[in-house]
Protein backbone atom coordinates (compact mmCIF):
# COMPACT_ATOMS: atom_id res chain seq x y z
CA UNK A 1 0.00 0.00 0.00
CA UNK A 2 1.51 3.32 -1.07
CA UNK A 3 1.90 6.44 1.06
CA UNK A 4 -0.80 9.08 0.37
CA UNK A 5 0.58 12.05 -1.55
CA UNK A 6 -0.33 14.48 1.24
CA UNK A 7 1.55 12.36 3.80
CA UNK A 8 4.51 12.04 1.42
CA UNK A 9 4.67 15.81 1.00
CA UNK A 10 4.59 16.22 4.78
CA UNK A 11 7.50 13.79 5.18
CA UNK A 12 9.53 15.58 2.51
CA UNK A 13 8.79 18.93 4.20
CA UNK A 14 9.88 17.60 7.59
CA UNK A 15 13.14 16.23 6.16
CA UNK A 16 13.86 19.53 4.38
CA UNK A 17 13.09 21.49 7.55
CA UNK A 18 15.37 19.29 9.65
CA UNK A 19 18.18 19.68 7.11
CA UNK A 20 17.79 23.46 7.11
CA UNK A 21 17.84 23.52 10.89
CA UNK A 22 20.95 21.35 10.95
CA UNK A 23 22.93 23.76 8.77
CA UNK A 24 24.63 26.42 10.92
CA UNK A 25 23.36 29.95 10.47
CA UNK A 26 25.63 32.97 10.10
CA UNK A 27 25.11 35.43 12.92
CA UNK A 28 23.89 32.70 15.23
CA UNK A 29 26.16 29.62 15.38
CA UNK A 30 29.04 31.46 13.73
CA UNK A 31 29.94 34.83 12.30
CA UNK A 32 31.91 35.91 9.27
CA UNK A 33 34.75 38.24 10.16
CA UNK A 34 34.36 41.73 8.74
CA UNK A 35 37.95 41.65 7.54
CA UNK A 36 39.35 38.32 6.34
CA UNK A 37 42.83 37.50 7.62
CA UNK A 38 45.65 35.83 5.65
CA UNK A 39 46.43 32.23 6.58
CA UNK A 40 49.76 30.52 7.09
CA UNK A 41 48.84 27.02 5.92
CA UNK A 42 49.18 27.30 2.16
CA UNK A 43 46.72 25.03 0.33
CA UNK A 44 45.34 23.55 3.54
CA UNK A 45 42.37 25.08 5.35
CA UNK A 46 43.59 26.80 8.52
CA UNK A 47 41.70 26.13 11.75
CA UNK A 48 42.81 28.08 14.83
CA UNK A 49 41.73 26.78 18.23
CA UNK A 50 41.78 29.42 20.96
CA UNK A 51 41.90 27.60 24.29
CA UNK A 52 42.82 27.83 27.96
CA UNK A 53 44.05 24.86 29.97
CA UNK A 54 42.13 26.10 33.00
CA UNK A 55 38.81 26.21 31.12
CA UNK A 56 36.52 23.27 31.96
CA UNK A 57 34.65 23.64 28.66
CA UNK A 58 37.95 23.50 26.75
CA UNK A 59 38.73 20.33 28.70
CA UNK A 60 35.34 18.87 27.78
CA UNK A 61 35.96 19.74 24.12
CA UNK A 62 39.26 17.91 23.74
CA UNK A 63 38.00 14.40 22.89
CA UNK A 64 35.47 15.87 20.44
CA UNK A 65 38.20 17.93 18.75
CA UNK A 66 40.55 14.94 18.64
CA UNK A 67 37.91 12.76 16.94
CA UNK A 68 37.09 15.49 14.44
CA UNK A 69 40.75 16.12 13.65
CA UNK A 70 41.37 12.41 13.07
CA UNK A 71 38.66 12.47 10.39
CA UNK A 72 39.44 15.90 8.91
CA UNK A 73 42.12 14.63 6.56
CA UNK A 74 45.31 16.21 5.18
CA UNK A 75 43.52 19.24 3.76
CA UNK A 76 43.17 20.82 7.21
CA UNK A 77 45.76 22.18 9.65
CA UNK A 78 44.88 22.84 13.29
CA UNK A 79 46.82 25.61 15.02
CA UNK A 80 46.45 26.13 18.77
CA UNK A 81 46.65 29.58 20.34
CA UNK A 82 46.43 29.87 24.14
CA UNK A 83 44.05 32.57 25.31
CA UNK A 84 45.76 35.06 27.62
CA UNK A 85 43.16 36.90 29.70
CA UNK A 86 44.50 36.63 33.26
CA UNK A 87 47.66 35.86 35.22
CA UNK A 88 46.62 32.22 35.46
CA UNK A 89 45.99 31.96 31.72
CA UNK A 90 49.37 33.55 31.02
CA UNK A 91 51.03 30.89 33.16
CA UNK A 92 49.35 28.17 31.11
CA UNK A 93 50.31 29.95 27.89
CA UNK A 94 53.95 29.98 28.99
CA UNK A 95 53.71 26.24 29.62
CA UNK A 96 52.18 25.63 26.19
CA UNK A 97 54.90 27.55 24.36
CA UNK A 98 57.73 26.11 26.46
CA UNK A 99 56.51 22.56 25.83
CA UNK A 100 56.04 23.43 22.16
CA UNK A 101 59.67 24.52 21.91
CA UNK A 102 60.62 21.14 23.35
CA UNK A 103 58.35 19.20 20.93
CA UNK A 104 56.30 17.88 23.84
CA UNK A 105 52.84 19.26 23.06
CA UNK A 106 51.63 16.23 21.12
CA UNK A 107 52.49 13.98 24.08
CA UNK A 108 51.45 16.20 26.99
CA UNK A 109 48.59 18.40 25.74
CA UNK A 110 45.79 16.10 26.92
CA UNK A 111 47.55 14.89 30.13
CA UNK A 112 48.03 18.53 31.17
CA UNK A 113 44.30 19.16 30.88
CA UNK A 114 43.50 15.89 32.60
CA UNK A 115 45.88 16.27 35.52
CA UNK A 116 44.84 19.87 36.16
CA UNK A 117 41.08 19.30 36.05
CA UNK A 118 40.55 15.66 36.97
CA UNK A 119 43.44 15.22 39.40
CA UNK A 120 43.45 18.78 40.80
CA UNK A 121 47.19 19.35 40.46
CA UNK A 122 46.86 23.15 40.04
CA UNK A 123 49.20 23.23 37.05
CA UNK A 124 48.72 26.96 36.59
CA UNK A 125 51.27 27.46 39.41
CA UNK A 126 54.92 27.57 38.35
CA UNK A 127 56.24 25.28 41.09
CA UNK A 128 53.56 22.68 40.33
CA UNK A 129 54.03 22.71 36.57
CA UNK A 130 57.82 22.41 36.80
CA UNK A 131 57.45 19.41 39.10
CA UNK A 132 54.82 17.92 36.80
CA UNK A 133 56.84 18.21 33.59
CA UNK A 134 59.87 16.70 35.32
CA UNK A 135 57.72 13.77 36.49
CA UNK A 136 56.67 13.34 32.86
CA UNK A 137 60.18 13.03 31.50
CA UNK A 138 60.80 16.66 30.54
CA UNK A 139 64.11 18.37 31.34
CA UNK A 140 63.13 20.63 34.26
CA UNK A 141 66.00 23.08 33.79
CA UNK A 142 65.42 23.55 30.08
CA UNK A 143 61.66 23.89 30.60
CA UNK A 144 62.15 26.56 33.28
CA UNK A 145 64.59 28.44 31.07
CA UNK A 146 62.11 28.45 28.19
CA UNK A 147 59.13 29.23 30.44
CA UNK A 148 60.79 32.51 31.51
CA UNK A 149 62.43 33.30 28.16
CA UNK A 150 62.00 36.38 26.00
CA UNK A 151 61.01 34.12 23.09
CA UNK A 152 58.03 32.74 25.02
CA UNK A 153 57.10 36.24 26.21
CA UNK A 154 57.05 37.36 22.56
CA UNK A 155 54.78 34.43 21.65
CA UNK A 156 52.41 35.41 24.45
CA UNK A 157 52.24 38.97 23.14
CA UNK A 158 51.48 37.57 19.68
CA UNK A 159 48.70 35.42 21.16
CA UNK A 160 47.18 38.49 22.85
CA UNK A 161 47.21 40.34 19.53
CA UNK A 162 45.55 37.38 17.80
CA UNK A 163 42.74 37.37 20.36
CA UNK A 164 42.16 41.05 19.71
CA UNK A 165 42.51 40.77 15.95
CA UNK A 166 39.93 37.99 15.63
CA UNK A 167 37.63 39.45 18.26
CA UNK A 168 37.77 36.38 20.48
CA UNK A 169 35.99 37.08 23.78
CA UNK A 170 35.91 33.60 25.30
CA UNK A 171 37.08 30.04 24.90
CA UNK A 172 36.92 27.56 23.37
CA UNK A 173 36.68 29.49 20.10
CA UNK A 174 37.70 28.61 16.55
CA UNK A 175 38.64 30.70 13.55
CA UNK A 176 38.35 28.92 10.21
CA UNK A 177 40.53 29.99 7.28
CA UNK A 178 40.79 33.56 8.53
CA UNK A 179 37.11 34.11 7.66
CA UNK A 180 34.77 32.56 10.20
CA UNK A 181 34.52 32.57 13.98
CA UNK A 182 32.57 30.17 16.16
CA UNK A 183 32.62 29.09 19.80
CA UNK A 184 30.93 26.72 22.20
CA UNK A 185 28.81 29.64 23.42
CA UNK A 186 27.72 30.62 19.92
CA UNK A 187 27.06 27.06 18.77
CA UNK A 188 25.23 26.11 21.97
CA UNK A 189 27.41 23.19 23.06
CA UNK A 190 30.81 21.62 22.58
CA UNK A 191 29.40 18.96 20.26
CA UNK A 192 27.62 21.56 18.13
CA UNK A 193 30.73 23.76 18.06
CA UNK A 194 32.71 20.95 16.46
CA UNK A 195 29.86 20.34 14.01
CA UNK A 196 29.95 24.02 13.04
CA UNK A 197 33.74 23.92 12.63
CA UNK A 198 33.37 20.94 10.29
CA UNK A 199 30.74 22.80 8.26
CA UNK A 200 32.94 25.92 8.03
CA UNK A 201 35.96 23.87 6.94
CA UNK A 202 33.93 22.36 4.09
CA UNK A 203 32.62 25.79 3.18
CA UNK A 204 36.11 27.31 3.20
CA UNK A 205 37.50 24.45 1.10
CA UNK A 206 34.72 24.98 -1.47
CA UNK A 207 35.34 28.72 -1.55
CA UNK A 208 39.02 28.15 -2.22
CA UNK A 209 38.12 26.26 -5.41
CA UNK A 210 36.10 29.13 -6.88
Amino acid sequence: MGIPSRALLAIVFCIATATAQAQPVSGREYQELKSHRPVSTGERVEVIEFFYYGCPVCYEAQPHIARWLAQAGPGVTLLRVPAVFTESSESFARTFYALGAMNEIARLHWPLYDNHHFDGKQLNEEKNITAWVAANGVDRGRFTELWKSDAVTAQIESAKKALESYGVKGVPSFVVDGKYLTSAKMAGSVRDMVRVVDYLVERAATERKK
